[in-house]
């Protein structure tokens, strides 16, 4: 099952039954099932916050995955600042809609076993979260 909640923030404009059906067609393509999944989307200063009190980093970020995979289940806790997002996307010169979508699915990327803090890992990030993007926009024109 995957959920999504807001803390400190509103609700992202996000089409939550295609999302969900799209994760887990992602996660599929890496032999994984879905468990549970809760997204909770947060400011900057709760994603700081969560980022210090568990891991120990003292910055803002776009992403914190919580992994309790077990087995091909994925399952984990994906706190996402949604003004990090939107931060990003002016950076990428990318609309606030694919920068969401492509940070949501990088979360189950991570879930799925891949890295991106190694040599060449980001490419093979990069490559997974277009391929997934690709995937979404296939899917909603279905």
């Amino acid at each position: 099952m995957i959920t999504y909640q807001t803390e400190d923030i509103a609700m992202p404009a996000i089409h939550k039954r295609e999302t969900t059906a799209w994760i887990k067609a992602v996660a599929e393509t890496y032999g994984k099932k879905v468990g549970e999944i809760a997204y909770i989307f947060c400011s900057d200063e709760k994603i700081l916050e969560v980022n210090r009190q568990y891991l120990q980093h003292d910055y803002y970020t776009d992403i914190i995955t919580f992994d309790y995979c077990v087995g091909n289940k994925i399952s984990g806790d994906l706190f996402i600042s949604l003004d990090t997002v939107r931060t990003n996307a002016e950076q990428f010169n990318a609309s606030y809609d694919t920068e969401l979508h492509r940070v949501i699915i990088h979360g189950i990327l991570h879930l799925c076993g891949i890295n991106d803090k190694g040599p060449g890992e980001r490419e093979i990030m990069e490559a997974a979260e277009n391929k997934a993007l690709q995937m979404l926009s296939d899917f909603v024109q279905k």
